[in-house]
């Protein structure tokens, strides 16, 4: 991620479309948003929350919730989708997402509000991770989720994901899909170009 200005992170934000053309931002997490993440977890279902982690949490715990606003740090990064609601920007979908470097894949986890769900805020942030792997030259993107979480099971489905079983907890179902996009056709601008940055800076590029 060094080639990317972590001190200008506005610079990477998307605008998505939800299923009925309403506008939903996605950017980096910022310091300030601590409070409102907070909110938003525990806004959610139980049954979200416990979907989203594995297991029973009210709220991101305070080691959970630093990293959660660490971007960047050992190439990790959370993203939230925002929407103005009665003048004010709220979150409404979160996503974390991990490069592992050695084995050129991209690790993701995401929620989306209750309140919001069946707008496709989950597919277009979906494809949203999709232009961040590929930027960081992902060859494979994946994610866990468990196996009685039939709405992502079906979300990861069609949205192109295949579903494995999971190498070490028979709870969890692994879904992946291969990334095949070259830097210069990722979909997402300013994805592709930090993707066509980074290829620029790479020594085999200078060689």
């Amino acid at each position: 991620m060094s080639t990317y200005r972590l001190e200008d992170l506005k610079q990477y934000s998307d605008m998505l479309r939800t299923r009925g053309g309403e506008a939903v931002n996605v950017r980096f997490v910022e310091p300030g948003d601590t409070e409102e993440l907070q909110h938003y977890f525990r806004s959610l279902t139980t049954r979200s929350r416990y979907n989203r982690f594995f297991g029973a949490l009210s709220e991101l715990p305070k080691a959970l919730l630093s990293d959660f606003l660490a971007v960047g740090e050992r190439e990790r990064f959370t993203v939230v989708a925002t929407k103005m609601v009665d003048g004010f920007e709220t979150i409404v979908a979160e996503a974390r997402y991990a490069f592992h470097a050695e084995t050129s894949t991209l690790e993701f986890g995401l929620s989306v509000d209750d309140r919001w769900q069946g707008h496709g805020i989950a597919t277009a942030l979906m494809k949203n991770l999709e232009c961040r792997a590929a930027a960081l030259g992902a060859e494979h993107i994946f994610g866990d989720t468990l196996r009685s979480n039939e709405t992502m099971i079906s979300l990861a489905r069609k949205s192109g994901f295949a579903l494995v079983n999971h190498p070490d907890d028979w709870k969890l179902v692994r879904f992946d899909k291969e990334i095949h996009v070259a830097p210069k056709d990722i979909p997402c601008a300013s994805w592709r170009l930090a993707a066509l940055s980074r290829q620029a800076d790479s020594p085999s590029a200078s060689a």
